[in-house]
């Protein structure tokens, strides 16, 4: 009677052929919930599509079978201050259900309440000290259908969970970062944004940058960020960057080291080898952890933002897959590699 009634929320537990639990929830006039995931049926507040490296998000590169769960997670918040937000893997889908099926990892806890976890489950790390410039990477754990926090299982999906942590929450603070398998989602708090650049914070950095009038080098023509609205068609005024040793310099054709490996450049100024790419300015605010100007740049992507933001996401490892984590650009997905996964840049300024 619960899965079919249309006005009541319930979670299945198929244990067998024979035997299912099902868990009735109520509704609760304290709180809200928003769902996540990958379903466009009404129910899901936040579509999610698969993130796709180096954000070439074109028809070419159609993704064949998401591994984004349809009904992804669901948050719930606090309607009174300070209005604690708190995560859940699995949605209700559009008849108020979640069904989790014979293959899904699923238990009793000691106190007699069911609980699971999805096909390729819910990853959320929380950062130590916050969102801020002295932020440092935490550990990922699983987030389980009851909120319950697990250490991860061996892999993505694999039938055994994790060990229960017993000293953490499922409670989502700034800079947390929810993970569904495909895409990554960073949470940001109206607390927290509200100390964040803005937008015009940023464009004030690119002009303040373009007033210096760094030049190339060697053409020695004036360099200049393009603007915000203009990120995908390289100028010709365009700062470029030996990501090897970090010399910004203008476009120019010479420097190959080699026919095979077609980015491999010789840096006119100190005879590294490595990429040389455009550099391009960071433009989602809420990425940045401090209001720095725009000195590092992403190995190999070249996009640019303030030292600790670079430095901050360089150490993040990003899940990949079913068990591999690496750290990706925020503003482009992009796998970091390189000494540092990041570059100091070396401008030079007016010769005048």
């Amino acid at each position: 009677q619960a899965i079919s009634c249309k006005g009541q929320h319930s979670i299945s537990y198929t244990l067998s052929r024979s035997q299912t639990v099902v868990v009735e929830y109520t509704h609760d006039k304290d709180t809200d919930m928003f769902q996540v995931g990958r379903s466009t049926e009404s129910p899901i507040d936040f579509v999610v599509t698969d993130t796709i490296s180096g954000s070439q998000n074109n028809d070419e590169t159609q993704i064949t079978q998401s591994t984004i769960s349809r009904f992804a997670c669901r948050i719930v918040c606090d309607r009174s201050p300070p209005y604690t937000a708190r995560i859940f893997a699995a949605g209700f889908d559009s008849s108020k259900n979640i069904f989790l099926g014979e293959k899904a990892a699923k238990w009793k806890n000691p106190d007699g309440h069911m609980d699971g976890l999805t096909t390729n489950g819910v990853l959320v790390m929380h950062p130590k000290g916050g969102f801020t410039e002295e932020s440092k990477p935490g550990v990922w754990r699983e987030i389980s259908v009851c909120g319950d926090v697990y250490t991860l299982r061996e892999t993505r999906s694999a039938q055994q969970r994790g060990k229960l942590v017993e000293n953490e929450t499922n409670v989502l603070q700034d800079g947390s970062l929810i993970d569904l398998c495909g895409a990554t989602l960073l949470w940001r708090t109206a607390d927290g944004l509200f100390h964040t650049p803005t937008q015009k914070h940023i464009e004030a950095l690119r002009q303040e940058i373009n007033a210096a009038r760094p030049q190339c080098p060697v053409g020695l023509n004036t360099l200049a960020f393009p603007s915000i609205n203009r990120k995908d068609v390289v100028e010709e005024k365009q700062p470029w960057a030996y990501l090897s040793c970090g010399h910004v310099h203008g476009y120019h054709n010479w420097g190959h080291r080699s026919d095979t490996e077609a980015n491999e450049r010789e840096c006119p100024m100190c005879r590294t080898i490595g990429p040389y790419v455009p550099l391009w300015l960071g433009c989602e605010a809420g990425f940045y952890v401090d209001a720095g100007p725009p000195t590092h740049a992403f190995t190999p992507c070249g996009h640019v933002c303030s030292e600790k933001s670079a430095k901050y996401w360089s150490q993040i490892p990003l899940p990949h897959g079913t068990h591999a984590f690496h750290a990706a650009c925020p503003f482009c997905a992009t796998q970091l590699s390189g000494e540092h996964n990041c570059i100091k840049l070396i401008f030079q300024g007016p010769i005048d």
